[in-house]
């Protein structure tokens, strides 16, 4: 060996006692084995080294290793090594080219010449590892490692480990299939391995949430994790050590500073420091900051080629973010070194986000330049986008963000937080910010700030409407119907928006009292108004409250066109655009129409074609709601367990409004108990929830007690017990004088057939068949069929005994052929399990149910004892199964086929 090359550099590296198992990485590895050229690149402390080494001594095969440094660039250094490793592994092949590479001037292609024809001959396979190429990829190095690439023999295998992108034909290489990658997405550490970096290898015991914390921290980002590791050890208090864990932790910046950001180029570095102040990068977005056009986009080329710790978040490489370790500190060293320019750069890239229509991030960053004024200019201009498209979500974190001292002369704005806060249901403080809203109204014109004097005439009927909204929220309907009948009377000539808004909580109030057809009036006139301003999602939710109220009125045929219109409307508006967001929810409320009507077939399509729409075309509420409206198909066809489980998972998922829950999931419950013979079960409901017959009847329990009426008549049949059926009795008269009173013909309906079961349970013939009578009468002209085949036993003997006083007993005759099951299909809700061409195994249905909780993906893992790679491997499967691609999708699937009861599958 020459005496001036340094033997150490073609040692191959000692691998460290806590190296953590790659098993995850054996797949891309072994493809690896089988290209000409392996390259793996990544940013400084992903572990490269490791990688290769420990891969290589796994396949057995000679290696010639040079760790390369920075005085390789020069082709003189650079090429001695590199033959000389050669030679080390293959004695007597590389001496003829040494000769040449150092004593001689032959082009390097004469001496890469002879290195080819050697190795071509060479009976075996050998690999040629470079680590750290980043630092000798010189334009000369370049051209020879080309050139060898070019024509390497069959037996040579290369292997680059770099932090930059070579100079080398990579795209050529790639498209003949010559090429395997590892690049950090591939090396960083998953929850597993990081759990056995830090608790097996290191003994730190940490549980789970604080494993999972780390590496949503450090995103794998092996360095970090052994940063964080030896700060761990220094402290006593590990949570608080995780929570704080940034890019300012003295390891971390230390590290950074060291090993990346002080070994860039003064430009280089300035342009990292000044774009560290967003949160994500684009070329244009980063001109507008360092305000030199057509630089940025050939600077992210080179931070992405050179793994400056640049994320990119799009297949086309239009936006990046930094990692976020690296973006802490390079925050860190802005604030210190050119504080004075902090405020200017966050001008800047909110003055672009603003011109782009981006107005979070306009704002965020506004707020961060200290700008307050145009931070509040942005959300006031913004509001009523943000309104109308339901982002209350936004505006809550803005009505906490905006110092308070900014909103004192903008009504506008202020109320238009007060809105936010009042969608989000956070109700607190909202009375002293209306006050502090009337005080301003108080105040000369010319000391107010308003962006659109035309909002700024509806301030005061707002003010009225919000008051309104808090009178509904506190159950004080007097006030609630007070307030927008002020809001309406106050309200400017073309404000749709508000008159619609009160007219909306009038019908809540009214709804709450039970006075159906005040609130249908007011919610129709709600509904109307909403459509001119732009409100369409708001007007599909005023449609499912208004098809409510037409189910509690009887008016089966009117609530479905209700539905059918706001379908249609979403549809137009939709276009081949994207679904307006509840049209899911549309329907999700018509299957429940024709569950009424009897058609199960129908209400199951409709189920699977909302579910289809994905979950962004559901209000929230939706979620809840197609379970429910599954349970009861499931329910229909005597499938109690899945019913049930459905309603469970109902609950679970169950998100409020401002609609009061006349309908609760755990009456459902009670009822689908009660059919299915858990007597017991429903009464241990009614005690739970405190439902007794005596109590004081209102609209707003009134299903809850239709449900206690047909547990009692559903006790009386399993037991005989006569006060059961005295209680059912005397309860549904009672039931039946306040329905009469609210003209609420839906609950009529089921009102007279459960009575007719009462008076039949108790050998009252005559008063049980008129009771049936006014019930088919009532029911027949709209279609109701449901509540006639789910009301108790005795109900067939009771159609058949009233048929035959019938002049047209046709309905009575279709209700009982639909009682017999001759026109009830089998399984109309579901379709079959064995429809599986593929069917799930029985790990797969334990991973499913699983999927089906608010589990993620390592706590499944631990639930079931496996690795969360097997997780994914079964995830993986099920979705491939079940014809999905996301994991919402995969459990509505599982309800559809079945497959989420116990025991389905088995």
């Amino acid at each position: 060996m020459d005496t001036a090359l340094l033997a150490t550099k073609l040692l191959r590296p000692r691998l460290r006692p806590d190296v953590v198992p790659r098993t995850r990485l054996a797949e891309v590895l072994d493809r690896a084995t089988q290209s000409p050229v392996t390259l793996v690149s990544a940013p400084a402390g992903f572990g490269k080294t490791t990688v290769v080494e420990t891969w290589l001594r796994g396949i057995h095969r000679p290696v010639a290793w040079v760790s390369l440094d920075g005085s390789d660039r020069d082709l003189s250094r650079f090429l001695p090594y590199a033959l000389t490793a050669l030679e080390q592994v293959v004695p007597g092949s590389m001496s003829a080219a040494l000769t040449l590479a150092t004593s001689s001037r032959e082009p390097v292609e004469t001496v890469l010449t002879g290195v080819v024809n050697e190795l071509s001959v060479y009976d075996g396979e050998l690999t040629l590892a470079l680590d750290d190429y980043h630092l000798a990829d010189s334009p000369d190095v370049a051209r020879a490692m080309t050139f060898l690439v070019d024509h390497l023999p069959p037996q040579l295998h290369l292997v680059l480990t770099t932090r930059a992108d070579p100079a080398l034909p990579l795209s050529r290489l790639r498209a003949r299939g010559e090429l395997a990658e590892i690049r950090a997405a591939d090396l960083r550490f998953d929850t597993d391995e990081v759990a056995a970096y830090l608790n097996d290898l290191h003994d730190l015991g940490l549980p789970a949430h604080a494993v999972s914390a780390l590496e949503t921290r450090t995103e794998g980002w092996v360095a970090a994790l052994q940063l964080a590791m030896l700060s761990l050890r220094e402290r006593g208090d590990v949570s608080q050590f995780i929570d704080r864990f940034t890019g300012d932790d003295r390891f971390v910046v230390d590290y950074l500073a060291d090993e990346v950001l002080g070994r860039q180029p003064d430009d280089v570095r300035r342009f990292l420091l000044d774009t560290s102040v967003l949160e994500r990068l684009s070329a244009p977005l980063c001109e507008a900051l360092i305000g030199e056009p057509g630089r940025a986009h050939t600077m992210l080329e080179r931070l992405d080629r050179e793994n400056l710790f640049l994320v990119r978040l799009d297949e086309h490489r239009r936006w990046y973010r930094y990692h976020h370790l690296f973006a802490d500190v390079l925050r860190a060293h802005l604030h210190r070194e050119r504080p004075s320019d902090v405020a200017e750069l966050h001008r800047r890239a909110s003055r672009w986000f603003a011109e782009s229509g981006a107005v979070e991030d306009a704002v965020r960053h506004a707020l961060a330049a200290g700008d307050s004024a145009q931070a509040a200019d942005l959300v006031e201009r913004a509001l009523p986008d943000l309104q109308r498209t339901r982002r209350e979500d936004v505006i809550r974190r803005w009505a906490d963000a905006l110092p308070g001292e900014v909103l004192g002369n903008r009504p506008v704005l202020a109320l238009g937080l007060v809105g936010g806060l009042m969608a989000s249901n956070d109700l607190a403080g909202v009375e002293d910010r209306l006050r502090q809203v009337e005080q301003m109204l108080a105040r000369p014109e010319a000391e107010l700030v308003v962006v659109d004097p035309a909002e700024r005439r509806s301030v005061p009927a707002r003010v009225e409407l919000y008051r309104a909204g808090l009178a509904v929220a506190a159950g004080d309907s007097a006030a609630a119907i007070s307030s927008a009948g002020r809001a309406i009377a106050t309200a400017p000539p073309g404000d749709d928006l508000t008159v619609a808004s009160a007219s909306g909580l009038a019908g809540l109030a009214f709804w709450a009292t039970g006075d159906i057809l005040a609130a249908h009036e007011s919610y129709v006139v709600c509904a109307r108004g909403l459509e001119p301003a732009g409100y369409l999602t708001d007007v599909l939710g005023c449609s499912l409250t208004i098809a409510d109220m037409e189910l509690a009125l009887g008016r089966l045929l009117d609530a479905d066109r209700t539905l059918r219109g706001a379908l249609d409307l979403a549809r137009r508006h939709s276009g081949s655009g994207p679904t307006l967001r509840g049209t899911a929810d549309m329907l999700v409320a018509l299957s429940r129409t024709a569950w009424h009507r009897g058609d199960l077939p129908a209400a199951a399509r409709l189920l699977r074609e909302a579910e289809g729409l994905g979950e962004s075309a559901g209000l929230p509420q939706n979620p809840y709601r197609w379970r429910v409206a599954m349970a009861r198909l499931r329910a229909a066809e005597r499938d109690w367990r899945a019913a049930l489980e459905l309603l469970d998972d109902a609950e679970r998922v169950y998100v409020g409004d401002f609609a009061p829950p006349v309908h609760p999931i755990h009456a459902t419950r009670a009822r689908v108990l009660a059919t299915s013979g858990d007597v017991a079960g429903a009464r241990a409901w009614a005690r739970e929830h405190g439902i007794g017959t005596s109590d004081e009847l209102s609209y707003l329990h009134e299903y809850e007690h239709v449900t206690l009426a047909r547990v009692l008549l559903a006790e009386h049949h399993a037991t005989g017990a006569g006060r059961s059926l005295h209680e059912a009795a005397a309860l549904l008269d009672r039931l039946l004088v306040a329905a009469r009173a609210g003209a609420r013909g839906g609950a009529l309906i089921e009102l007279e057939a459960l009575r007719a079961l009462a008076h039949h349970a108790a050998g009252a013939e005559k008063l049980a068949l008129d009771a049936l009578g006014h019930a088919v009468d009532l029911a027949e002209p709209q279609g109701w069929v449901r509540l006639f085949l789910d009301s108790g036993p005795g109900m067939g003997e009771l159609l058949g005994a009233l048929a035959s006083r019938r002049s047209d007993p046709s309905f009575v005759q279709h209700l009982l052929a639909r009682r017999a099951g001759d026109l009830l299909p089998a399984r109309a809700a579901t379709e079959s399990v064995a429809a599986l061409p593929d069917p799930l195994s029985d790990r797969e249905l334990d991973v499913l149910r699983l999927l089906g909780s608010d589990l993620a993906g390592p706590a499944i893992a631990r639930e079931l004892f496996v690795s969360l790679n097997t997780v994914r491997t079964h995830t993986r499967h099920i979705y491939t199964k079940l014809g999905v691609t996301n994991r919402r999708a995969a459990v509505s699937r599982a309800h559809q086929l079945g497959l989420l009861t116990r025991g389905a599958g088995r």
